[in-house]
C-alpha cells in the first residue's frame, strides 16, 4: 500500500512539474512579445494544416502592420463589437461572464464565454477552438499574462494582427487587401465595420456576406463605433 501512494505521489509531482514548465514556456514567450512580433499562432498553425489538407502548397495570407498603420476606424470596430469596456477592465468583462455563464447552465454545456479581447488573444496564441472548462482555465492564466506584462495598445496591436478573417487570412493588412484591395491604413469607417462583422465567424462570413444576419450585424457595429474608446 505505501508503495503504491508512493507511486502515485510521485505521478502527482511530475504531473505538476510538467504543468509548471509549461506555464514558464509561455510566460516566457509573453514577455518576448511585449515588444517582438510573434511570426504565428496556435490559431495560425491550425489554420494551416488545414488548408493544406487541400493543397499542400498552400500558405497563409499574413503581413504583419505596426499599430499606427491600422486604421483607427477598424481599431474602433473591433473594440465596438467585441469588447466595449477594452480599456477599462483588466482582462475580464465581469457582467460579460455572469452572462456567459447563465447561457451555459441553461444550454446544460459550454456554448459561451463572455470573452474580451485578451481572453481572445491568449486562445488565438496558445491554445485551440474547443469549448472545455480545462481551456477557459488555460486561457484565464494567460490572460492574466499577457495583462500584467502588455499595455492595452500592445494587446491591441497584436490582436489585430493575428486573428482569423477568412480561410488562410489572418490580420488586418491581409483582409484589407482580400475584400478592398488596400492597405488596413486606409479602411473607410464602413470597411471596417464589414471587416469588424466577421471576426466571431470568419469563414463563414466568407462566404456569406449578403447575408441578412451579416448585414444586421455590420449595421449595429457601425453605430457603436463612434462610442468606442481605444488606445492611442
Amino acid at each position: 500500500m505505501k508503495t503504491v501512494l508512493q507511486g502515485i505521489w510521485r505521478a502527482l509531482l511530475i504531473l505538476l512539474g510538467l504543468c509548471l514548465v509549461w506555464q514558464l514556456w509561455i510566460f516566457a514567450h509573453v514577455l518576448w512579445w511585449t515588444d517582438h512580433n510573434p511570426s504565428s499562432s496556435a490559431f495560425m498553425q491550425a489554420g494551416l494544416a488545414r488548408i493544406q489538407e487541400k493543397n499542400s502548397d498552400a500558405e497563409l495570407r499574413h503581413k504583419w502592420v505596426p499599430y499606427e498603420n491600422i486604421s483607427i476606424h477598424l481599431k474602433r470596430a473591433i473594440v465596438a463589437a467585441e469588447d466595449s469596456k477594452f480599456l477599462n477592465h483588466e482582462g475580464f468583462d465581469i457582467e460579460g461572464i455572469q452572462t456567459a455563464v447563465k447561457k451555459n447552465i441553461k444550454k446544460g454545456k459550454l456554448v459561451a464565454g463572455g470573452s474580451t479581447i485578451s481572453q481572445q488573444l491568449a486562445k488565438n496564441l496558445f491554445l485551440s477552438a474547443d469549448k472545455s472548462f480545462v481551456r477557459k482555465g488555460q486561457e484565464a492564466i494567460i490572460t492574466l499574462m499577457v495583462e500584467s506584462t502588455w499595455s492595452k495598445r500592445r494587446i491591441l496591436e497584436v490582436y489585430l494582427n493575428i486573428i482569423e478573417w477568412g480561410d488562410g487570412i489572418y490580420g488586418a493588412e491581409a483582409a484589407s487587401r482580400r475584400y478592398f484591395r488596400k492597405s488596413a491604413a486606409g479602411l473607410t469607417a464602413g470597411q471596417a465595420a464589414a471587416l469588424a462583422a466577421m471576426v466571431p465567424n470568419p469563414r463563414w462570413y466568407e462566404d456569406n456576406r449578403a447575408s441578412r444576419k451579416y448585414k444586421r450585424r455590420v449595421a449595429t457595429i457601425a453605430a457603436r463605433m463612434r462610442y468606442a474608446q481605444v488606445p492611442k
